[in-house]
């Protein structure tokens, strides 16, 4: 069946006044300025006047096999859900692994993927988890980069944080080595996701491993970048160098230490960082922790998809910044960083991944793949287990 949504106002991400788009299959098939729906085929009419259709948001920092544990197996925190992607208005999502790498495995992340693939909206995800060496499937994170089409990176490697294995300016380089020749070899990003931890002076590791080899600040993607006000400032500078990572779900919990993720991106611009070099992601089930000065746990929280959305919706309604410049940070700049040129774009030949919001941003439509998985608000498609 095609779709026709006549009569929206279109963020491609940039504005494009109202247009009708035509969808089939898995892609875009027509946009202008009025469509007559074609005869001789199933399809399905929808009225978007007075919508506004934005790309279907990716998700980039996702652990969607569960992840956490810091405070013992009952702190273990479950598996996305699919409803919770399609109610966040995300449509792709990058899967990793996080602090545990030891009862947890890379594959189980992989078959994850593979699972909400299955169910109708795009995944993959990154090799590894926060320590080095660090755990693989086929033995070497070049390897799982080149042959494994799911694997489109490396990460997250936790550096400067109390629960690293604190990899020297070689191993990372090694590392970081390995994921650039087997995304060459793949024809995929091969980057390396950094999860920043709270030691003063965070970026450190990553500009000793580009002094000490050919590296570029690009191939790394440090996140977390808003967790405390001296990262936040020297994020300010790093960025204008390489890629930073806004991580939205743990602000509502951590308040006295995190910058605001909605204000961070403002901020970041107005500090001299390209718009391009900034992505906002969810930590979506990943734990939240809070440890005091002698390293005991004291809270726990977890992270959701809806958060991104969220902090997006902020960044317009109280920090006055354009929408068209709000998607790009959760659309086509991690469709660029990550090389899925298929995504973060509304375009003939794109996949069709549209979200369509109300002049009060509530999400009315949701589409991934073509299918409409969001109708009215009512989601039209759950995953396996979910009631």
């Amino acid at each position: 069946m095609m779709i026709l949504f006549k009569e929206c106002s279109l963020y491609a991400p940039k504005f494009l006044g109202t247009k009708d788009i035509l969808i089939g299959g898995l892609s875009i098939l027509a946009i202008a300025d009025q469509i007559t729906p074609p005869t001789g085929v199933d399809v399905q009419v929808i009225d978007c006047s007075g919508l506004k259709v934005i790309p279907g948001l990716i998700d980039a920092h996702v652990h969607i096999a569960g992840a956490g544990g810091e405070g013992g197996p009952a702190t273990r925190t479950p598996e996305l859900q699919l409803s919770h992607m399609i109610s966040a208005g995300v449509t792709t999502v990058i899967g990793c692994l996080g602090t545990d790498g030891m009862t947890r495995n890379v594959e189980s992340v992989l078959m994850k993927a593979k699972s909400l693939k299955q169910e109708g909206v795009s995944a993959w995800i990154l090799t590894g988890a926060y320590q080095v060496p660090t755990p693989t499937i086929l033995g070497d994170v070049g390897k799982d980069v080149a042959m494994i089409d799911e694997v489109i990176g490396v990460g997250e490697i936790a550096i400067s944080d109390h629960r690293s294995s604190f990899p020297t300016a070689h191993e990372l380089i090694r590392l970081t080595e390995h994921a650039r020749v087997g995304g060459m070899l793949g024809g995929k990003a091969g980057i390396v996701n950094i999860h920043m931890g709270d030691a003063r002076n965070p970026f450190k590791p990553i500009y000793e491993a580009v002094e000490m080899s050919e590296l570029k600040f690009t191939q790394f993607w440090p996140t977390h970048v808003n967790r405390n006000d001296y990262i936040f400032e020297d994020a300010k500078e790093y960025g204008k160098k390489g890629y930073i990572d806004i991580t939205a779900s743990s602000y509502p919990y951590f308040p006295e230490y995190e910058i605001k993720p909605s204000k961070a991106i403002v901020e970041f611009i107005k500090a001299g960082v390209p718009l391009e070099h900034i992505t906002l992601t969810s930590d979506a089930c990943g734990s939240l922790p809070d440890f005091d000065e002698k390293g005991n746990l004291v809270k726990l929280e977890m992270g959701h998809p809806r958060s991104v959305f969220d902090e997006i919706v902020d960044a317009v309604r109280d920090e006055k910044l354009e929408l068209e410049k709000a998607i790009q940070v959760s659309t086509s700049n991690v469709a660029d960083i990550l090389k899925l040129h298929k995504k973060g774009r509304i375009a003939v030949g794109k996949d069709a991944d549209l979200v369509f919001i109300n002049e009060d941003f509530e999400i009315v439509h949701c589409a991934a793949m073509g299918k409409l998985l969001m109708k009215d608000s009512i989601i039209l498609k759950k995953g396996s287990y979910e009631k």
